[in-house]
């Protein structure tokens, strides 16, 4: 079964995935979100002390607080980035982002080198996750579903008794509850999700009260 680490990363508090295969030690990383050297440093430690093969890098969706790293970790892993086309002015264009919160506009944009489609397999060791797409918050949002695991890995689509905003470009509320409802909300009710930000929750829960799907 997959083994799934958490780390909390930059200004955002966002939610970088690490998923391995404790028998192969393949793993991909998931919204690499690290921005400081400490964060580079715990992250690359964890890496180090598992040996593990970092194989791809998926983004969920490419607003800044879930790429950060991504440069970083394409770099010293030798590895690509995969996330939905959708995305792809997101990413180039990361400096615009920072400035609409009031930071330096000099971030090296981030390019998609693997594109990511509905129903894509992501294998990792001798399981796998499955991209569902779930525009909405961004034009290229995806989330990620290990069936044999029961996870799904969210992004910004769904949280703990709330949705990702839909007011930052390519965002669109209609959409995003269409995205959930019509996918995620199929999903069994043990599915645990681990949202992009803040605290895990299940699919049943969310079906159940979430007040704004």
């Amino acid at each position: 079964m997959l083994k799934v680490k958490q780390f909390v990363f930059n200004m955002f508090a966002e939610n970088t995935f690490v998923i391995s295969d404790p028998e192969t030690h393949e793993a991909v990383v998931v919204d690499p979100g690290m921005f400081t050297a400490d964060e580079r440093k715990e992250f690359d430690e964890y890496i180090d002390q598992n040996s593990l093969k970092i194989i791809q890098i998926v983004n969920t969706h490419l607003h800044l607080d879930h790429c950060f790293g991504d440069n970083y970790v394409r770099d010293r892993y030798g590895v690509k980035v995969a996330a939905n086309i959708g995305d792809a002015s997101l990413g180039a264009d990361l400096g615009s982002q920072i400035r609409r919160f009031g930071g330096r506009g000099d971030l090296e944009g981030v390019s998609i080198d693997v594109e990511l489609h509905e129903g894509d397999i992501i294998k990792v060791g001798s399981d796998s996750l499955r991209v569902i797409e779930t525009p909405g918050h961004s034009k290229g949002g995806i989330c990620l579903y290990c069936e044999t695991g029961k996870f799904l890995i969210a992004g910004d689509t769904l949280f703990r008794g709330g949705v990702g905003r839909t007011d930052l470009e390519g965002g669109n509320a209609r959409q995003l509850s269409s995205s959930i409802r019509t996918k995620l909300f199929n999903l069994p009710d043990d599915t645990a999700v681990l949202p992009g930000h803040d605290r895990f929750t299940t699919i049943g829960a969310e079906k159940l009260s979430n007040p704004y799907v």
